[in-house]
């Protein structure tokens, strides 16, 4: 570890857009306490806005499923053992891995047998599949911070210190979103009927949802002439393969909007949107939505045989019921998508009874999720920082 006269280290792998963002709102809680300390490793823009070192990008890790991890899998051990020769020489105070388990629980296997204090941030989905996996986080992880309040218990037989933190989006969303002022700053009609398109970040994400939610957006075109479309682009990637997909289909007029996911849900009556959390973003900007998600089909029978509840959303799981409709595989087809997002704009008492519901989970995960990070942080490893 380093010594009082030398600067503290903390090194974070963030693994793609989402971590990317985490990672940005626990630096924000971070940086104030330790303010002399470096924080550096693999990270995108919410981190560097934070002062994070980012010396390599998380493009590499974001991957698509077991296929796309198969295929990149010696790219990606490379990488771990880059990762891990540069935070064991000279050896950082504290490793923190945000999401990315598959990657990450490698990382902080190897760094906690080189004596370096382990943090990952956001567990990984023990509750819907893969419980077996709690050997290895045991093996891996020091302490865990938890976004949701169900999973610190899953951990009580592990020796893992587990600490639910509350979702940082709770604390930096608004409990009413103002469409009115998204609608304002994006020169959109208060009355216009608005659906925004998230097909995800990652490459896999975008071929295989990206076409099928453009070619749903043509037929509700077709029950909805002034519909206006919005369609955010997480990362450099997603503006390339967005260009090129809109390039094909002119006809749509889709805005795209870089980075601006956020205020392009709030603007929207509805989302479309790929399963992951930008299904939290949405229930938090309290907006109806459609969840889809393809992938390889074996691995889609896998994923299903391994599965512990009903819903891959995280709307749906943490209300226990499903509240929006997931159309997953054959079922994410542009017919189908298209009929449920037109049922949201036809049906205002639902939305209504919607909003009430999301406002109830916005509640539940508004806990100061960066101070309760960080003083979990700190009583678990103040003494490597001079016992702050």
């Amino acid at each position: 570890m380093a010594s009082s006269a030398e600067r503290t280290s903390v090194a974070l792998v963030a693994g793609e857009a989402s971590g990317d963002l985490l990672g940005g709102l626990l630096l924000e809680g971070l940086r104030p306490a330790l303010p002399e300390t470096r924080f550096w490793g693999v990270g995108g823009e919410a981190m560097r806005t934070q002062g994070f070192e980012a010396r390599w990008s998380y493009e590499p890790l974001a991957v698509h499923g077991f296929v796309d991890a198969l295929r990149r899998y010696p790219q990606l051990v490379r990488f771990r053992r880059e990762l891990a020769r540069a935070f064991e020489s000279p050896p950082v105070d504290l490793f923190i891995g945000i999401d990315a388990p598959d990657f990450n629980l490698g990382l902080e296997a190897r760094l906690k047998r080189a004596g370096i204090g382990t943090v990952h941030f956001v567990s990984p989905s023990i509750w819907a599949w893969r419980r077996g996996r709690l050997k290895t986080i045991a093996r891996a992880v020091d302490l865990m911070l938890c976004l949701f309040p169900f999973e610190p218990p899953l951990y009580a037989e592990t020796g893992v210190e587990a600490c639910f933190v509350g979702h940082p989006l709770a604390d930096r969303l608004p409990l009413v979103p103002d469409q009115a002022e998204a609608r304002t700053a994006l020169g959109i009609a208060l009355q216009a009927p608005v659906l925004a398109l998230l097909p995800g970040s990652r490459e896999g994400e975008l071929r295989h949802l990206l076409p099928v939610f453009l070619a749903a957006a043509a037929r509700l075109r077709q029950a909805l002439p002034e519909l206006v479309l919005l369609l955010p682009t997480a990362n450099a990637l997603g503006d390339t393969l967005v260009a090129a997909a809109l390039a094909e289909a002119p006809e749509l007029e889709a805005r795209v909007l870089p980075r601006r996911a956020h205020e392009a849900m709030t603007a929207a009556d509805v989302v479309l949107l790929a399963s992951g959390t930008a299904a939290l973003e949405a229930a938090l900007l309290k907006r109806p939505m459609v969840i889809a998600y393809r992938m390889n089909p074996w691995q889609y029978r896998l994923l299903r045989r391994m599965a512990y509840l009903p819903w891959v959303g995280l709307p749906n799981i943490l209300l226990r019921e499903t509240v929006v409709p997931e159309l997953l595989q054959d079922k994410a087809n542009p017919a189908d998508l298209a009929s449920a997002v037109l049922r949201w704009f036809e049906d205002a008492p639902a939305r209504e009874r919607l909003t009430e519901r999301f406002t109830e989970l916005h509640l539940m995960l508004r806990q100061d999720t960066a101070r309760r990070a960080r003083e979990a942080i700190l009583a678990r490893f103040g003494q490597r920082f001079g016992g702050r």
